[in-house]
């Protein structure tokens, strides 16, 4: 046997190990400590020594008969097992590692070569699969330019495949690239502004600072764990990743204070191709991980992550992360669902707040919204509590209560603090929450718009979301703004307004003497507290923006109450609003004569 032979043989062995491996945590789920976490660092040793013996082997394997699609199937591999430990943990640097690895994918064209008629089929496949994962990556990462890349590249991929395998259908992967194109379209309609995770920069504000470092609670809770989840038909999504659970991830999370995700600038050749920033060596960059982290930030909390989950499923993961939870630990769970089987928010009715409507209209609104909230109720309507009338729809039409959820499943997961978000059209079913206090934010019955053709959430995502993850481009999208129509200086100074409004706001709120203990023993985290502030900003503008007959659909409500002193009727919130509308030139969308 020849030494080629040898080696040959050796990876062939090396790979079949590496897979099996794999094929054991590819299914594990994404939530929960993991009690066998050597086995995940068993894979990743098995892929490393795959990878390094293929580089150390490289012209031997090649003259075996080793395809360079065969080194970058393990190359995505391995991006794929950093990815699922990102999802597992939210640890920043895994999905850094799994760019990493993507992106040499892509500089190498490992996979080129691939296209035309008699290729495997199989091959095609993987391609199209490591352009679907590393487009994720790309976005969870806000890598835009990146992102507008690899969409022109898998296009033309998706196209060619059509052209060369006709007996083969490619439906789901059109599919695919219609999600990302229409992920893309709203994601990017503030592209240049602030990023949605939490960064020091904007979000630390000195005058406040002080107050935090004195500020104590009889009891302090760390925010660690949270688990995430929307369901809505036809909702803007890409692959297992609704636009209102991407927005409320990347919203619990650390910013790194480098501008890091631009730091290698993408450098199109002539022919369309990028530059190999990384030599000829066929050696991964592992360095650029480390430029890319910030080792000063803390951990991100966990967030579990569930698309279209059942509702058994639901419970079982929230009671799993209960169980988990550490003494001093609080789960924040933010739930996204329609309120009526079938329903989207494209089918309601949406209250414009700037047309000061006359009362006969009015009228006719609160009738329309009466009769939404009604038809809400269930087969369970009989009980007068409503702790069964309402729910939340989770899961397809036929299946009738197995799909529900409903404010009394939630009871018992109130014996661990809870930090509870629903974003509904019956979020206000919870309000007859029992069981231990826990601290509540629920949405408005109806949203709110200028143009009421920004009510669509199958556009748009949801505008109570929008607000808590990115307040002032809700503010602008709520009043017919668009980042375009706004000079950059003008919607500058429109942050620094906000920003000088949110310093106030918790000095408020680290001062005041009757603030509840559900909001002050979470008014040290810093995730948990800007959340607290742009609820409040939430809740004032829309207050200054709907008519008063209109407030009980309209506004957020928080349980328990926050402090008098922060809510709109308060002259330090009422003035903030109004600067900050007057800085945009549209006060006249808002009734503060009235208030």
């Amino acid at each position: 046997m020849s030494e080629n032979d040898v080696v040959s043989r050796t990876f062939r062995a090396l790979v079949e190990s590496a897979d099996r491996k794999f094929a054991r945590v590819r299914d594990v789920p994404a939530y929960g400590r993991v009690q066998n976490q050597h086995y995940f660092q068993k894979v990743f040793k098995a892929y490393m020594r795959l990878w390094k013996y293929q580089q150390e082997n490289r012209a031997r394997l090649v003259e075996a008969g080793l395809n360079r699609w065969e080194i970058g199937e393990i190359a995505s591999r391995i991006g794929q097992l950093y990815f699922g430990q990102y999802m597992r943990t939210s640890e920043a640097r895994f999905l850094v590692e799994a760019c990493v690895f993507y992106e040499a994918i892509l500089n190498r064209g490992y996979f080129q070569g691939s296209k035309g008629f008699g290729k495997d089929l199989g091959v095609r496949f993987k391609e199209l699969r490591f352009y679907a994962r590393f487009l994720l990556v790309s976005f969870i990462l806000n890598r835009t330019e990146m992102v507008k890349h690899l969409l022109d590249r898998f296009k033309a991929l998706v196209d060619d495949s059509k052209a060369n395998f006709r007996d083969t259908n490619f439906k789901e992967w059109r599919q695919v690239v219609q999600e990302i194109v229409r992920f893309m379209k709203v994601d990017t309609a503030f592209m240049n502004v602030r990023p949605l995770r939490y960064c020091a920069t904007f979000d630390s504000h000195p005058k406040s600072l002080p107050y935090l470092s004195r500020f104590h609670a009889k009891k302090v809770l760390k925010f660690q764990d949270a688990l995430l989840t929307s369901y809505h038909r036809n909702e803007v999504k890409f692959a297992e990743l609704t636009l209102d659970t991407f927005r409320m991830l990347q919203c619990l999370e650390w910013e790194p204070t480098g501008s890091f995700y631009q730091k290698r600038p993408i450098e199109p050749k002539e022919n369309g191709s990028f530059t190999d920033h990384s030599g000829a060596s066929g050696l991964i960059d592992m360095n650029l991980a480390a430029d890319m982290t910030d080792p000063t930030l803390p951990p991100n909390p966990r967030k579990a992550i569930l698309y279209r989950p059942s509702v058994t499923h639901l419970i079982a993961v929230l009671a799993t992360i209960c169980e988990e939870l550490p003494p001093d630990g609080i789960v924040l769970v933010y739930l996204s669902a329609s309120g009526k089987v079938g329903r989207n928010v494209t089918q309601m009715e949406c209250v414009g707040g700037s047309q000061k409507l006359p009362r006969n209209k009015a009228v006719s609104l609160h009738e329309q919204n009466n009769t939404l909230t009604d038809s809400c109720v269930s087969d369970k309507g009989d009980s007068s509590s409503g702790f069964y009338d309402k729910y939340l729809w989770f899961g397809p039409g036929g299946n009738g209560g197995l799909n529900n959820l409903y404010p009394g499943d939630i009871v018992p997961f109130t014996r661990r603090p809870l930090f509870l978000i629903i974003d509904s059209d019956s979020s206000h079913a919870f309000k007859a929450e029992r069981g231990e206090p826990a601290a509540l934010f629920l949405s408005p019955l109806l949203p709110v718009f200028k143009n009421p053709s920004d009510a669509d959430t199958t556009q748009n995502g949801s505008q109570f979301t929008f607000f808590l993850t990115a307040p002032l481009s809700a503010f602008c999208q709520l009043v017919g703004l668009s980042y375009l129509d706004t000079e950059a200086g003008v919607y500058n100074d429109a942050e620094e307004i906000l920003s000088t409004a949110f310093s106030e706001w918790e000095v408020i709120l680290c001062t005041s003497t009757i603030l509840d203990l559900v909001w002050a023993q979470v008014l040290s985290d810093p995730f948990l507290r800007r959340l607290i502030l742009r609820f409040i900003f939430c809740r004032s503008v829309l207050y200054f923006f709907c008519s008063p007959e209109d407030n009980e659909q309209c506004l957020p409500t928080c349980l328990p109450s926050l402090p008098g002193s922060v809510s709109p009727e308060s002259d330090v919130v009422r003035a903030a609003v109004l600067r900050l509308a007057k800085h945009l030139r549209v006060a006249d969308c808002f009734h503060f004569d009235d208030t």
